[in-house]
């Protein structure tokens, strides 16, 4: 029956995708972060390509429809373009066999970038994105914090099989990035069931987060916490909510869970710290080797990491976002990679500051804030974390350029209308309110020059 609905709802949704393409761009979110086809006991329909029909449905859709505006030339949109050219021009100097499968799954997520900008410049459309992405993802923090209750939090929290989020320190990370999504919202919806469901969501996310057993995940909890409460105007009573679950989650938690947090002071005797540290010295030869160009994607096998590890024999991927760019992409690519990641934080840090003192733009500073404070997990947490080509950090991205085509949008209608006030009371201190009608310029200014 499971099998059966998951089926049902994807392929159901296709012609809808073809008609309202930006619907499609629902859909993509939802099997990227959900993975519902995962869920079912079918081994046949956990491979079934589901997102691939979503995605030429959409594809299709968008060549014909009306409903889509131009890609905004924005500066992140620019690095973007730049950092996609530039993987390409490295893949074709890349070690690994890999390189063009891996090329390709960037590709996608990144075409996924844009199509996601083009289709959904409305506020609307951008609420409803985000509510899909926070509560796909934060089904996996309510199942999570209920298997980790059910089991005394003996054992890890862990994602869908053979998805993007699959490994404990993944889910972490993405539970990590929606938890302001979800807060966020949370304030500024008006309906309370749906409101009250986004915060159980919210508090659900940090239980699973610490559940995963990532060290990474809980350095990011910290940060974000801190943030948060940097961030709040009841500076007081969040600290005393913090304080008030920082005492819970000490008389509650496992002691196996606090011995694992506390390897962090102890990481040169922990092989798996140590691992990681030897994979970033492998990144750093490999990009002193070959600074152009790196070596391409998939480059972390075996054969390669042997010839520029300090320890040839001790195998790890690079687990930071940082490092493998440097190793697959090289110190340019690095820096388009930094320079995408500064940009866009410095952008909604700029909407907020412009904005804040105008009441009717107090939606907006939110979703700065949302927005900076996820990027900020995805920085922190992702340090200890090998997701550079994640979808949802690119997801970010594109809400970032769509928050400041609809900020100069919703501006330009803020001083029409501003100004249209202002002539309509200079009208009424002139006497010449009712004289002419509000439409009739040419009307308006020969009255004015009469008097």
């Amino acid at each position: 029956m499971r099998t059966f609905i998951v089926l049902t709802i994807i392929l159901g949704s296709l012609p809808f995708c073809f008609a309202r393409p930006y619907i499609g761009i629902f859909m993509w979110a939802w099997i990227s972060y959900m993975n519902p086809h995962r869920l079912t006991w079918s081994h046949a329909v956990k491979y079934f390509p589901v997102a691939q029909y979503v995605g030429i449905a959409t594809l299709l859709g968008y060549l014909f429809t009306k409903e889509r505006d131009k890609l905004p030339l924005e500066r992140e949109v620019m690095l973007l373009m730049l950092l996609w050219a530039f993987y390409t021009f490295t893949s074709c100097f890349g070690l690994s066999a890999s390189v063009w499968n891996e090329w390709s799954r960037t590709s996608k997520i990144l075409l996924f970038t844009f199509m996601t900008i083009i289709l959904c410049i409305d506020k609307q459309k951008i609420k409803s994105l985000l509510l899909i992405i926070a509560f796909s993802i934060g089904f996996y923090g309510i199942k999570g914090t209920i298997f980790s209750v059910l089991t005394g939090g003996d054992n890890r929290v862990w994602g869908p099989e053979d998805s993007f989020i699959e490994d404990n320190n993944d889910l972490g990370l993405a539970l990590l990035m929606v938890m302001p999504i979800l807060l966020y919202i949370s304030k500024m919806e008006e309906n309370k069931k749906l409101q009250l469901l986004l915060r159980i969501s919210f508090c659900s996310c940090v239980v699973a987060a610490l559940f995963t057993y990532s060290r990474g995940t809980f350095l990011g909890l910290v940060v974000l916490f801190i943030a948060l409460l940097y961030k709040s105007q009841k500076k007081v009573l969040s600290a005393l909510f913090v304080g008030i679950a920082i005492a819970c989650a000490v008389m509650f938690v496992p002691e196996k869970l606090v011995n694992r947090m506390e390897s962090i002071k102890t990481y040169q005797q922990d092989r798996s710290a140590m691992g990681r540290i030897n994979a970033w010295h492998f990144a750093w030869n490999l990009a002193l080797d070959r600074p152009f160009v790196g070596g391409g994607f998939g480059v972390s096998e075996k054969r390669i990491f042997q010839l520029y590890a300090p320890d040839p024999l001790d195998f790890h991927a690079s687990h930071s976002i940082y490092f493998e760019v440097l190793g697959e992409h090289g110190f340019v690519g690095l820096g388009l990679f930094l320079a995408l990641l500064i940009s866009s934080i410095l952008s909604v840090k700029k909407l907020k500051k412009n904005f804040k003192y105008l009441p009717s733009f107090q939606w907006l500073c939110n979703y700065c804030d949302m927005i900076e404070l996820s990027l900020l997990a995805y920085m922190v947490s992702g340090a200890f974390l090998g997701r550079a080509y994640f979808d949802l950090y690119y997801h970010m991205i594109s809400i970032v350029v769509i928050l400041k085509v609809l900020a100069k949008r919703e501006y330009e209608s803020f001083v029409k209308e501003q100004s249209f006030y202002t002539i309509a009371e200079q009208d009424h201190t002139l006497g010449l309110a009712g004289v002419v009608e509000a439409q009739d310029e040419d009307a308006r200014v020969k009255a004015r020059r009469e008097v």
